[in-house]
C-alpha cells in the first residue's frame, strides 16, 4: 500500500479559527485604507475652507443716512439687517463714517446718484466731485471722482488700511445725494493681510 504522506503529524488550524483572522486582518487593512485616504481630503477641505473665510473678515456694505438739507460736505452713511442689503462685520459706524480694525488690502467701493437729475432746473456744477479720503485733521484722499456733468459717479480701487483708519466721503455742497439705496451706496472688503 503506497504512503499518503511524510509520516509527520501535522497541526492544522480549525477553519472558524482562520477565518477569522483572516476577515480580522481585512477589515484592519480596509480601515487603514479609508483613514488614508478619507482623513487628507477632509484636512484639505477644512483648510480651504479657513482660506476662504479668514477669522475677522472686514466687509461692509451701506446705505446713506441723510435727513435734510447738508451743510457739511460730508455723507453720513449706516448700515445693518434692519435696513435690508446693508450689514458691517468687523468694520464699525462711527458718528455715520466707516471705521477698520484690521491692517490690509481693502477693496473699496462707492457710487453716488444725485437727487432730483436730470431736471431742467438742476445742473450739475462743473467743479462737482465726491472724495474718498481717511479722515483725519486733513483728509488723506484715496479718489476724487468728477461727476462730468453726469448724475452718477462711481468707482472701486484696492488701498491699505490700517487699523482705526476712518473713511470719508465727500459731496460738493450744494448737491444732494439721492437716498434710493440703489443709486448711492459705499462698501469695502479686506482681501488680503498686506505687508
Amino acid at each position: 500500500m503506497p504512503e499518503d504522506g511524510s509520516g509527520c503529524p501535522v497541526r492544522r488550524l480549525p477553519w472558524p479559527c482562520g477565518t477569522k483572522a483572516v476577515f480580522s486582518l481585512l477589515f484592519v487593512m480596509m480601515l487603514c485604507l479609508v483613514g488614508y485616504l478619507v482623513l487628507p481630503a477632509r484636512r484639505q477641505q477644512q483648510q480651504q475652507q479657513q482660506q476662504l473665510e479668514p477669522p475677522g473678515w472686514d466687509i461692509a456694505e451701506l446705505q446713506l443716512n441723510h435727513t435734510g438739507p447738508r451743510q457739511d460736505p460730508r455723507l453720513y452713511w449706516q448700515g445693518g439687517p434692519a435696513l435690508g442689503r446693508t450689514f458691517l462685520h468687523g468694520a464699525e459706524l462711527d458718528d455715520g463714517q466707516l471705521r477698520v480694525h484690521r491692517k490690509g488690502i481693502y477693496r473699496l467701493h462707492i457710487q453716488v446718484t444725485l437727487a432730483n437729475c436730470p431736471s431742467r432746473h438742476t445742473t450739475v456744477p462743473r467743479n462737482a466731485t465726491l472724495a474718498v479720503g481717511i479722515c483725519a485733521s486733513t483728509t488723506y484722499s484715496l479718489m476724487r471722482l468728477p461727476f462730468n456733468q453726469d448724475c452718477t459717479v462711481s468707482s472701486q480701487r484696492l488701498t491699505p488700511l490700517a487699523p482705526g483708519d476712518t473713511l470719508c466721503a465727500n459731496l460738493s455742497l450744494p448737491l444732494l445725494p439721492s437716498q434710493n439705496a440703489d443709486e448711492t451706496f459705499f462698501g469695502i472688503q479686506w482681501v488680503h493681510p498686506g505687508a
